[in-house]
């Protein structure tokens, strides 16, 4: 695995005076998340780099630089883009391999550290210490962080942001459907077990179902039906939304399955019900342009 930016990617981005003093991070931190472990071993999915450009960057971004990790195809041009949303944990050892996983099938997968300017959560063990971090985290400056990695994918000379995606999961998957509200030229989105109700602040003052009638691209919704934390009455409310506002989109239950089913390092992870989805969000790509 690289771990600076590859040199034909340096020549279009060259090194920036903008400051880092406004970040916590500056760097991504390398394995998984501590509030994760110990990591379920042998179950987990690891993606080799080969045939592949892949490693740590920096993406300029409302005056700081942010540490980002992408993945691509070694050789050739015009890729697809999806944008890869952390987990509440940030960017950590999953969230680098589901972009190595995307790369292998031809996409520029890119995943910034949305959390830089509030905290490290990489190393924090508890969920008490992680939820006033990702509680400072506003939805606006998300959203332009999410459009700064479009442009950095743009100017490496190796995309096409014409055929723009994006997926995240838990954290992530309510930022998917907030951000296919708020990026027109998106082509498709899947939401992996996102939060769709719930309580609003001044940083995050809408939900999901808020934006229901304001989506700019199809979203696939992947749920467990297991998930205690996101009940079937906020499925069902985020559902008559989208259905009031004829949207293109669906939302899939996966009865078997709990929160996490995807992160394949998690004892959640439901390795059917992950396969299954894996494809039908492929697919889903695939039939919006996004692929």
């Amino acid at each position: 695995m690289t771990t600076s930016l590859h040199p034909d990617l340096a020549n279009v981005l060259p090194p920036t005076t903008l400051s880092r003093r406004a970040l916590v991070v500056s760097a991504l931190a390398t394995g998984f998340a501590l509030a994760v472990r110990p990591v379920r071993a042998d179950t987990v999915i690891a993606t080799d780099t080969a045939g592949l450009d892949a490693g740590e960057t920096r993406i300029p971004s409302g005056g700081v630089e942010l540490p980002a990790y992408y993945a691509m195809p070694a050789a050739g041009r015009h890729h697809p883009v999806v944008l890869i949303v952390q987990e509440i944990f940030g960017v950590h050892e999953h969230i680098r391999d589901l972009c190595r996983r995307f790369a292998k099938r031809g996409y520029l997968a890119v995943a910034p550290e949305l959390y830089a300017r509030q905290g490290d959560v990489h190393g924090l063990a508890d969920f008490k210490d992680i939820m006033p971090i990702v509680q400072r985290v506003p939805d606006a400056q998300v959203m332009g962080d999410l459009d700064a990695a479009v442009a950095w994918a743009a100017a490496t000379g190796k995309a096409d942001t014409r055929r723009l995606a994006i997926t995240g999961f838990c954290w992530g998957g309510r930022i998917v459907w907030l951000y296919a509200a708020h990026n027109p030229h998106l082509k498709a989105g899947a939401a992996w077990y996102g939060r769709l109700t719930g309580d609003v602040t001044e940083l995050q003052p809408q939900n999901p179902v808020d934006v229901a009638a304001g989506l700019k691209a199809p979203v696939l919704g992947l749920y467990g039906g297991k998930d205690r934390g996101i009940p079937p009455e906020s499925i069902a409310a985020m559902r008559a939304a989208l259905k009031r506002a004829h949207v293109a989109t669906r939302i899939e239950v996966f009865p078997e399955a709990e929160h996490g089913f995807n992160a394949d390092y998690r004892p959640s992870y439901n390795a059917a019900a992950a396969t299954q989805a894996w494809a039908d969000m492929l697919a889903w790509f695939h039939r919006h342009g996004a692929a």
